[in-house]
């Protein structure tokens, strides 16, 4: 369950290399505008301040030249704050008494809700203020400084639009390697087409995928060759013991006994000749669709017949509660291989008592009155050569039944699961499809 929600998140959590790329260029972009839109309104604001404090310096410089050259040109006298108030542009604002502690200089300050500059200068010994009115010079201002980030916004927009059409011009070539991949069969000595492409790395991609792909249809040529030839020499013993056996039937003097043991190994040898035929189609990948309607109680009772010693040994009782009538639509080997080993593991942990067959919503349910599985042990039944630490079971098995068992119903998109608990048996769950 971990490892399957982990596969899931990662699903989830990655995005495309087309993303990604747009998403770099946008962001250094965007990174640049604004480093260039920051820079450039700090500096109109440098440029500002210098032009103010040249624009005042230039009016002080002539208007003290002139109250020097001609006294009666002197602005009027505010005794309040000591010194004479010149107002530039006609203005007819009341300076607070604050400014009289001010310096020589140039002073910002707020009046009337405005900010103004005050400029203090001594003029053959007397205090001039001289105030001057920016507000309509700042606005014009402040309105270029938000249209420069206005525009820097639009410019931002229009640039992740263009790096996304950029970056899928940009990794169209690994789209299109991802496409004439995923059109290649299995197994199939394809090779894809350098052709469409024209950029070194997603040349040398293919060459390697090619060789890859070589070298991985070869390997399973060898394997399915393999495969025909352990068929061959495990269905010719096999069909040597079957003909022996059919002889051996037709022999008058053979007792009924006997007999019933030749009946014995012919089906034993049946189950064996299609259990191997199934191991060698799910080997190959094949089974998945050989499925056909099959009787699924009749299934059971032939899978039943080869424990019918130990069941009667252990006093076990078999009981099938399932219309004879009900089909499922399966892959009839690949079946008998997991009722055969389902069976083998109940009865091997059932001391005594009864093993249940039903079929119930969709699911065959086989359950005993085995010992149980520990909850901590449920985890790990289906994995490969894991053997549970019990001693209650009348022989060790391999470890690899409930793992073939697993392998067989994920190929077919059997859902198998397990409840069970130490001392309440155990009750193992396999959805199997109706037959239409």
């Amino acid at each position: 369950m971990a490892m399957a929600i982990g596969s899931w998140w990662a699903m989830r959590t990655r995005t495309s290399l087309r993303s990604k790329v747009a998403a770099v260029f946008s962001l250094l972009t965007i990174m640049l505008l604004l480093a260039q839109a920051l820079g450039l309104k700090a500096l109109m604001e440098v440029q500002e301040e210098k032009f103010i404090n040249a624009v005042i310096a230039d009016d002080l410089r002539d208007l003290t030249q002139a109250y020097r050259s001609d006294g009666a040109q002197l602005p009027p006298l505010d005794a309040s704050l000591g010194g004479y108030v010149s107002q530039e542009g006609g203005l007819r604002l009341t300076l607070p008494a604050s400014v009289k502690s001010l310096g020589p200089g140039t002073h910002e300050i707020i009046l009337d809700d405005r900010e103004v500059h005050v400029a203090v200068t001594i003029v053959d010994g007397k205090r001039l203020y001289r105030i001057y009115d920016f507000s309509i010079y700042e606005r014009h201002f402040k309105q270029v400084i938000d249209a420069v980030l206005i525009g820097t916004g639009i410019i931002a927009v229009l640039t992740i639009w263009l790096a996304f059409r950029l970056s899928g011009l940009l990794v169209r070539q690994v789209a299109g390697l991802a496409t004439q991949v995923r059109s290649l069969r299995v197994g199939v000595a394809q090779e894809l087409i350098q052709g469409p492409y024209d950029e070194i790395e997603v040349v040398e991609l293919v060459d390697t995928f090619n060789d890859y792909h070589r070298r991985m249809a070869q390997m399973i040529e060898r394997e399915k060759e393999f495969t025909g030839n352990v068929s061959h020499e495990l269905r010719t013993p096999l069909t040597t013991v079957k003909t022996s056996c059919e002889l051996l039937e037709q022999d008058a003097i053979l007792s009924e006994k006997s007999r019933a043991r030749v009946q014995q190994i012919v089906r034993a040898t049946a189950n064996m000749e299609g259990m191997v035929n199934a191991l060698l189609s799910l080997a190959r990948e094949e089974s998945a669709a050989l499925t056909a309607p099959v009787a699924l109680a009749g299934s059971i009772a032939d899978s039943l017949v080869d424990f019918a010693g130990r069941l009667a040994a252990r006093d076990i009782e078999a009981l099938i509660d399932i219309d004879a009538s009900l089909r499922v639509q399966v892959h009839q080997p690949a079946l008998m291989i997991v009722l055969s080993n389902l069976i083998d593991n109940a009865v091997r942990h059932t001391q005594a008592g009864h093993m249940r067959f039903a079929y119930d919503g969709g699911e065959l349910v086989i359950g005993d009155t085995g010992s149980g599985i520990p909850i901590d042990e449920q985890a790990r039944v289906f994995e490969r050569f894991y053997r549970a630490p019990r001693s209650d079971c009348d022989q060790a098995g391999f470890g690899i039944g409930l793992a073939v068992v697993k392998k067989i119903c994920d190929r077919h998109h059997w859902i198998i699961r397990i409840e069970s608990g130490p001392a309440e048996g155990t009750r193992v769950f396999v959805r199997l499809p109706l037959a239409a």
